[in-house]
């Protein structure tokens, strides 16, 4: 049998997603985490879409349970590394649209990960 070894992409954190994810129920930690993982391995999860808001290669793991919907937002065209930047809960009763407020924080922790990834960069 032929064993691959994957070379998975490393998952950086940026503020308070990795300890906000935690706080998600299990069954949803497990779905962005499996989805994650795929990213990580060079795929594009069937869980991922385009997030819309803040640039291309933005892009949201969405996880329903019971009658709530939770969101990872990932950047991944930003060197070899697979940057998570916001996890939360979507509480909007008015349709689809994500909350200013999230899209906001998700463009500023997007602008963190460039800067994070030129100073890893200058770094090798």
């Amino acid at each position: 049998m032929d064993h691959k070894r994957i070379n998975l992409r490393e998952a950086v954190w940026i503020g308070d997603s990795k300890a906000r994810l935690k706080e998600f129920p299990p069954p949803v930690q497990k779905d962005i985490g499996d989805a994650l993982f795929i990213v990580q391995a060079g795929s594009m999860s069937p869980a991922a879409k385009p997030f819309k808001g803040a640039g291309s290669g933005v892009f949201e793991i969405r996880s329903d349970y019971r009658t709530n919907t939770y969101r990872a937002v990932y950047a991944v065209k930003i060197g070899e590394r697979v940057y998570v930047l916001h996890c939360f809960q979507k509480k909007s009763k008015r349709g689809i649209k994500t909350p200013k407020k999230e899209v906001d924080l998700i463009k500023r922790r997007l602008k963190m990960a460039q800067e994070l990834e030129e100073n890893y960069e200058q770094e090798d």
